[in-house]
């Protein structure tokens, strides 16, 4: 039977995301070099850097709140991710537990994420598994093990491209916020070079 690549709408959605993102489609701010930034741009010439000390304030400002929203859904796509990640891991470690002797065990079926009725282990060689989406496989106990497996390791695989993004994305915002205080130091100083003057004058 086929195997889907997750089992949860939401975190079907975030790594569809990172699939475009890795692919070159998703829209993002690339690596940061002191003071620049690389934007994408469309035609032929790709990339092209920007100096962030040309840019105005305003558009600092807003380059700063688009990255603060952008490393909020950065944050809880891991949130998510890392969910997903448990409750793969869980489940892979409930089948560890189980074995031919488990047969007629009592054991707790889930029918919602909170709602358990009792039931008993009536084949202890297959169990149904939930891919996602509303579909249902049986597999062994060695293959739902094996599935579990390959889904905790590509999670994991996907978290750790998300947390790479993160950085990425913080380490530009940190460089716009230093360009914003050199912008701000320096009107500051001419404010007060303005008042130094006008009051030697008067």
């Amino acid at each position: 039977s086929s195997d889907h690549l997750c089992s949860d709408s939401k975190v079907c959605r975030i790594l569809a995301q990172l699939f475009y993102y890795f692919s070159g489609f998703y829209p993002v701010l690339p690596l940061v070099k002191p003071f620049k930034m690389s934007v994408s741009q469309s035609g032929g010439e790709g990339m092209q850097q920007i100096d962030l000390t040309k840019l105005a304030f305003p558009q600092l400002t807003q380059l700063k709140n688009q990255l603060d929203s952008e490393l909020g859904v950065v944050q809880d796509s891991l949130q998510t991710l890392k969910r997903a990640q448990v409750k793969f891991q869980d489940s892979k470690e409930s089948l560890d537990k189980i074995t031919p002797k488990s047969q007629g065990n009592p054991i707790m079926v889930p029918l919602t994420d909170s709602m358990y009725v009792e039931g008993k282990i009536a084949n202890a060689d297959k169990v149904i598994v939930d891919i996602g989406t509303g579909f249902y496989v049986e597999k062994s106990i060695p293959d739902a093990q094996d599935y579990f497996k390959r889904r905790v390791a590509f999670v994991t695989q996907q978290m750790e491209k998300l947390q790479f993004i993160g950085t990425e994305k913080m380490k530009i915002r940190e460089a716009i916020i230093e360009v914003m205080e050199m912008k701000l130091q320096a009107l500051q100083a001419q404010k007060k070079a303005a008042a130094a003057v006008s009051g030697s004058s008067s």
